[in-house]
């Protein structure tokens, strides 16, 4: 039993691994669209018509 269950302890791993990658990419992908829609919302709103 003790091989099963280190594959499966490994295996958990390196899925945990994957998915705080996945995060750390999402994150940044996020943050980054959050800029660019801030910066087009201050480029609106400083060349509005008076």
């Amino acid at each position: 039993m003790e091989p099963n269950s280190d594959d499966a302890e490994e295996h958990r791993l390196k899925q945990e691994k994957k998915n705080e990658r996945y995060m750390w990419w999402w994150l940044g992908y996020f943050l980054f669209g959050i800029h660019i829609v801030a910066f087009v919302m201050i480029y609106a709103v400083t060349h509005a018509p008076k």
